[in-house]
This record gives C-alpha cells, sequence and structure tokens, in this order.
C-alpha cells in the first residue's frame, strides 16, 4: 500500500490532472488527491472526470456522494482506470454539498458513512479512506468523533485523514470554514492514541515541512493543502525531509524546465497555455523577481496564441535562474 506519510489535499478547482502532473515532478512520494468529484459528474456527467496521467502515481480519487450503489460503481470505475485508493469526502462544507447529501453534514449520519463505505470497500481492491472534520455545529464533543470513527472502522475502514477542525455547516462560507473555526491538533493526536490500529493523518493550517515533522511525532500522516498551492516548491524537499530520499533536489527553474515536454504536448491538444500555467504561479513566491515570473504568466498565458515562449520569457526574469542556488 502506497504511504499516507504526505499528501497534497483535494482541493476544488484546483488539484486537477496538470497541477498534479507539475506537483509529481518535485516529489515521486507525496500521495496525490484529486479535485473531490461527485458520483453524478462521474456516472452521468458528459466529461470524463477520471482522466488522469500515467506519471501522477500515486493519486487517490475523492468521491462526493451519500447513495453506496452510486459510490460503489464509482469505487469500481476508480480501480479499473488505476487510481491507488478511493477516498469520501466527509469533510467538505459547502452548501452546494449539503444540498447534495454528502460532504461535512454525513458526520451527523455515520452509519450512512460505514453503509457506504462498506459498498466501496465490497465493490474494488485498493485502499477506501475517509476525509472528515472533528466535528459539526454544535456536535462538536470527542464522544461526538469517536462514536463516527468507530462506526466506520468497524465496517473495515482503517484510514482516516482528519482537518483539525469542526465545520459550521450554516453561516459560515467554504473559505471561512477553513479558517474561522479553532484549529484542534491535540484532539487529533488523543485519537491515534486511543486508536492506534487505525492510520490518522491530519490536515488543516500546516505550513511548513518542520510542522509536519512536529505532527508526524504523534501522527502517521499530514496533509498540506492551500499552503501548497501558493508555494507549490514546498514540495521539492519532501522526499528527502520526511521519506528519507537522497535523491538531488531540483531547482525552481529545472522544475520549470521539466514542464515544457508536458505543455507542448497540452498545447498541440488545442489547449490553453493557462489551463497548465496558472498551477505554476506561486513557484518562485518570495524571490527576486518571482512577482515579475507570476505577472508575466499571468497576463500573458491566457491569450489564445499563448505559446511555450511565455514560460520561457517568465523563466528568464526569475534571477535565480542566472545564480545557481
Amino acid at each position: 500500500m502506497h504511504n499516507q506519510r504526505f499528501s497534497v489535499a483535494p482541493m476544488l478547482d484546483w488539484t486537477d490532472r496538470h497541477c498534479r502532473y507539475f506537483y509529481r515532478l518535485m516529489s515521486k512520494q507525496t500521495l496525490l488527491y484529486t479535485e473531490m468529484i461527485t458520483t453524478g459528474a462521474i456516472l452521468h456527467g458528459k466529461g470524463d472526470y477520471l482522466l488522469f496521467n500515467e506519471e501522477e502515481m500515486p493519486v487517490s480519487l475523492q468521491l462526493g456522494g451519500s447513495d453506496p450503489i452510486a459510490l460503489a460503481q464509482c469505487a469500481r470505475l476508480a480501480q479499473e482506470r488505476g487510481y491507488s485508493e478511493v477516498n469520501l469526502n466527509v469533510g467538505c462544507p459547502s452548501d452546494r454539498v449539503q444540498n447534495g447529501r454528502f460532504g461535512a453534514c454525513l458526520m451527523a449520519e455515520p452509519e450512512l458513512v460505514a453503509d457506504c463505505v462498506k459498498a466501496m470497500r465490497d465493490a474494488c481492491d485498493i485502499p477506501v479512506t475517509v476525509k472528515t472534520r472533528i466535528g459539526i455545529d454544535d456536535q462538536d464533543s470527542y464522544d461526538f468523533l469517536t462514536a463516527f470513527i468507530d462506526t466506520v472502522s468497524n465496517v473495515g475502514c482503517d484510514t482516516f485523514i482528519v482537518h483539525a477542525r469542526k465545520a459550521w455547516l450554516s453561516g459560515l462560507s467554504p473559505k471561512e470554514n477553513r479558517e474561522i473555526p479553532p484549529l484542534d491538533y491535540p484532539r487529533v493526536y488523543q485519537l491515534k492514541q486511543d486508536y492506534p490500529h487505525l492510520t490518522l493523518a491530519i490536515n488543516g493550517g500546516i505550513k511548513t515541512l518542520a510542522e509536519c515533522e512536529q505532527h508526524l511525532a504523534h501522527l502517521d500522516g499530514v496533509m498540506l493543502g492551500r499552503e501548497v498551492y501558493s508555494n507549490p516548491y514546498l514540495l521539492a524537499g519532501v522526499d528527502q525531509h520526511l521519506f528519507g530520499s537522497n535523491a538531488d533536489i531540483m531547482t525552481r527553474a529545472q522544475v520549470v524546465e521539466a514542464m515544457y515536454p508536458y505543455i507542448e504536448k497540452h498545447l498541440a491538444s488545442g489547449a490553453k497555455l493557462s489551463h497548465v500555467t496558472r498551477h505554476m504561479l506561486g513557484l518562485f513566491q518570495g524571490l527576486p523577481n518571482g512577482r515579475a515570473y507570476r505577472r508575466h504568466l499571468s497576463e500573458r498565458a491566457p491569450k489564445a496564441d499563448a505559446t511555450l515562449d511565455v514560460v520561457i520569457a517568465a523563466l528568464k526574469l526569475v534571477t535565480e535562474y542566472r545564480q545557481p542556488e
């Protein structure tokens, strides 16, 4: 089984296949997640929502839904397509999600979540995992959380990724739900003490590899989301710092150059440059001329006639390219 030790969170509208290809260049060990995809989109949608590049592996497909039959069908498809894991979203607090009866509101229905997980496990041989919060609304006691874990782990789910905040299902936007409810890391640490046999990873507010190491002293894994998206070069040190790899760390310039063949193939298919480069904007964050690089890509890549030359010119603006690290 692949390793939960470090993963990049599923992020709606962000962690698409172009983003994951880019991330995989910097870290071979990180577990990557798709955006949350609803069962309806996969089973009845017009696009191919399960598309991914072989080079991205290992990748977990995150599903949104609450119908065991539909989730089982999607889990079977995930295995057929070659995904390494399938994950059920029990953490997303958006209104759109609640109306579809999936996401964080499912925490209030642990028996239903258990039925879903069991159906998924019966339908495939790849790991079935659950991403959850520590509570919802006023149901935020430790007992509420452990009752949920008990019920779902009883049907064989042995891996939970826990966002260490509760979700307010009404009154807060999804963005506010990622920032306003206070983080409670000790509660997740307590879970691991009480459920030593489960694989437990933590998510929420983690910004550096040093912080990851602190959490890994207590837990099996860490998941980072927004920090990686805004500062993707953080991934370049993950294999060395968290997995003991001896491989050389790529420079930022090498990462950009490694994207060239992928970008050319993407453009040759008739697609827009910005589909790929939007994920690369933060690569030189905080460095001299990093803003010039970002601005160049932001302004030029969305144009219909933009070519790889836009990326090459953006890279030339960055001082690091002329001064080896």
